[in-house]
């Protein structure tokens, strides 16, 4: 009984989540942003959304904004404007990789059917959306949960199917 109740709480969850147009979004973080002037202090927010439609396609976004509703808006409209196709092979990436951004790197493992999304919560949210269901990740350097977000999405971009690089070289797949 009370793991009937734990899914339809998630499904709820879900459903706040997905958005009217097909992708679903992960509010990263939120963030009190100040800029010294004149006057004194004037206080705005920042926030990162992650878009995705769990079939291979994600996208990050930042807004910045003097509310925080308006600055998630913005950084949801960002991140639409920003899809990205990743490559997959079934339910996981087609090999190893490391991705990097600033101090931040993301070690992405491709792993056996079955076995799930082993990641932390930053490298999570955009992998849940990428729609990869099998994957074991290791962060190293900086836990800066933006930078996180856009070193799982380079090592997520830079990813390549054995079909695009035997295409890239001009061979067929066997050839490879």
């Amino acid at each position: 009984m009370a793991e009937l109740e734990k899914v339809k709480r998630e499904r709820r969850h879900e459903d706040r989540r997905r958005e009217d147009d097909g992708f679903d979004k992960v509010l990263v973080a939120v963030r009190r942003v100040t800029k010294v002037v004149k006057g004194g202090r004037t206080m705005r927010f920042s926030a990162m959304v992650v878009v995705g439609d769990r079939k291979g396609s994600v996208g990050i976004g930042t807004g910045k904004a003097g509310e925080v509703p308006v600055a998630i808006d913005k950084a949801t409209a960002a991140a639409k404007k920003n899809l990205f196709k990743i490559a997959t092979a079934d339910t996981t990436i087609p090999h190893e990789i490391v991705g990097k951004f600033g101090a931040s790197n993301v070690h992405l493992i491709p792993a056996k059917p079955g076995t799930g999304v082993i990641a932390g919560g930053a490298a999570r949210s955009i992998i849940d959306l990428a729609g990869i269901k099998d994957i074991v990740t290791k962060r190293h350097g900086s836990s800066n949960k933006i930078n996180l977000v856009k070193a799982t999405l380079n090592g997520l971009k830079a990813l390549k199917t054995k079909e695009q690089i035997a295409a890239r070289r001009g061979l067929s797949v066997d050839e490879i």
